[in-house]
C-alpha cells in the first residue's frame, strides 16, 4: 500500500490518552501557576527525512483549531463523573497554542521542545508523538500491510487473549502507525473480543463506545519532586491524587523513582485506598513478586488488588506474566505498539518527557525519572546523581 504526501491532522481534541485529561484536572485545581518544559527523545535513533520539521510544524499549526464539542462534553459528563463541571467548562474553552512548541531539524535529527503553563502544555505530549509517528511513515512512503491484514492480526491476538483468560486494554496512541490503523484496531478489538476492556484513547473510546482507561503518568511524580523534594515526591503525588479523585481512578504508577522507593511509602493507607499499581519498567515477574509480598506484609489479600502491566507487551510476554501471577493477584494488561503499529514496518521508539518544572514562585528545576530499567532513566546526569543520593539509590 503506497502513501502520498498529505497533511497529517488529528480528528478531535479528545484524540489523546486519558491520563492527560485526568492529570490536567488536577493541575488546574492544584497548580494553576506552575510551568513545565518537555523535550522529544528519539530512543530508536530514527533518521528523519528532509522536510520533516516543516511537515510536523504544519500538523501542529492545525491543532489550534481543535475544540471540545458539546456532544463530546456531554459524553464526558456521562462516562467520567469525577470530571467536575468547572474542569469541563475549562476544557471546552481550551485551545492548543502552537507557539508553545518549538521544532528544529538538523540533517536527519529532529528536536522538539515544549514550554508553557503546565495546565496547558500537559496536553501536547501524546498528540505530538502521534504526529511525529504518522508524518514519519507518510514522508517515507513506506508500504504497510493491508487493512485486511491488520484486522486479521488484531482479531487473532484478541482471540488468543480470550483463550488465555486475561483482560486487555489498548494503550497504543503515542506510537501508532496512523490514526486510520489505530481506529481499525480499536474497532476490531471491540467487535471481536470479550477480553477487551477499553482504550487509553478518549476519542476512540467515545467513537467505539468503550471505556477510557488511565490514571496518571510519570510527570505527575516528577513535578512533585521539583515542588516538594525527592523524598516527599511519591507521598505528595498520591495524597494530591486522593484529594482530587476521592477513590476514583485508583491505579498508582510505581516506577518514577524505582519501585523499591515507591513501596517504602506505599503504606497501608495508600495500599487500601488504591485499587492496584501499574508496571511500566523492569522485570515484570520480579515486580509481581514484590507487589504480592508488599500487600501480604500489610495484611492485604493480593487477590483483592490488581497489577496493570504495560511495558512493551506482546502475546508471549503476556502469557509468561499471566502464568506467573495466576491465582496470586489480580492482573490486566495495557498493550500499546503491538496493537497499533504492527503493520509490517519497524515501529518507532520515541517519547516526550518533562525536563524542567517551575512550581509557583520558584525557579526552573530539572526533573528526572529513575526507572526500574536504567536505560529508561531521563534527566541530566547531575540531577540523576542528586536524586539517587537523596533517595539512597545505588
Amino acid at each position: 500500500m503506497r502513501y502520498k504526501k498529505y497533511m497529517v491532522t488529528l480528528p478531535s481534541i479528545l484524540d489523546n490518552d486519558f491520563y492527560k485529561f485526568t492529570m490536567q484536572q488536577c493541575v488546574v485545581k492544584l497548580f494553576p501557576k506552575a510551568k513545565a518544559r518537555y523535550r522529544f527523545i528519539n530512543r530508536g535513533r530514527h533518521r528523519f527525512p528532509p522536510g520533516f520539521a516543516a511537515a510536523l510544524r504544519a500538523s501542529v499549526e492545525t491543532m489550534a483549531g481543535l475544540k471540545l464539542s458539546s456532544g463530546e462534553k456531554r459524553w464526558l459528563c456521562q462516562v467520567c463523573p469525577y470530571f467536575d463541571p468547572v474542569y469541563l467548562d475549562f476544557l471546552q474553552g481550551y485551545r492548543y497554542d502552537p507557539s508553545e512548541v518549538r521544532i528544529e531539524q538538523e540533517g536527519e535529527e529532529v528536536h522538539v521542545f515544549i514550554e508553557g503553563y503546565w495546565y496547558r502544555t500537559i496536553l501536547w505530549e501524546v498528540p505530538l508523538l502521534c504526529l511525529i509517528s504518522e508524518n514519519f511513515y507518510a514522508l517515507q512512503n513506506g508500504q504497510r500491510e493491508s487493512d485486511e491484514t491488520v484486522v486479521a492480526k488484531t482479531k487473532q491476538k484478541i482471540e488468543g487473549y480470550a483463550k488465555m483468560g486475561v483482560t486487555v486494554a489498548e494503550f497504543g496512541t503515542r506510537r501508532r502507525h496512523s490514526f486510520h490503523v489505530h481506529d481499525l484496531v480499536v474497532k476490531t478489538l471491540k467487535a471481536h473480543g470479550s477480553p477487551f476492556v477499553g482504550t487509553s484513547n478518549v476519542h476512540l473510546a467515545r467513537v467505539h463506545q468503550t471505556k477510557p482507561i488511565g490514571t496518571h503518568a510519570h510527570e505527575w511524580f516528577m513535578f512533585h519532586a521539583a515542588k516538594y523534594g525527592f523524598k516527599m515526591a511519591n507521598t505528595m503525588a498520591l495524597e494530591h491524587w486522593i484529594d482530587v479523585y476521592r477513590g476514583d481512578l485508583g491505579i498508582a504508577l510505581s516506577d518514577t523513582f524505582t519501585t523499591d522507593e515507591f513501596f517504602e511509602i506505599f503504606d497501608k493507607k495508600f495500599a487500601r485506598l488504591f485499587d492496584g499499581v501499574r508496571h511500566d519498567s523492569g522485570d515484570p515477574l520480579v515486580f509481581a513478586d514484590k507487589t504480592i509480598n508488599h500487600y501480604k506484609s500489610l495484611g492485604i489479600d493480593p487477590l483483592s488488588k490488581t497489577i496493570i502491566f504495560s511495558d512493551s507487551l506482546n502475546y508471549d510476554r503476556v502469557q509468561t506474566i499471566a502464568e506467573h501471577c495466576n491465582g496470586r493477584i489480580g492482573i490486566s494488561f495495557g498493550i500499546g505498539t503491538n496493537f497499533t503499529n504492527d503493520v509490517g514496518l519497524k515501529p518507532m521508539n520515541i517519547v516526550i518527557k518533562m525536563t524542567e518544572a517551575m512550581p509557583e514562585s520558584e525557579a526552573w528545576t530539572p526533573v528526572v525519572k529513575l526507572s526500574d530499567e536504567p536505560m529508561k532513566h531521563t534527566g541530566d546526569e547531575a540531577s540523576i546523581a542528586l536524586a539517587k543520593a537523596a533517595l539512597q539509590i545505588n
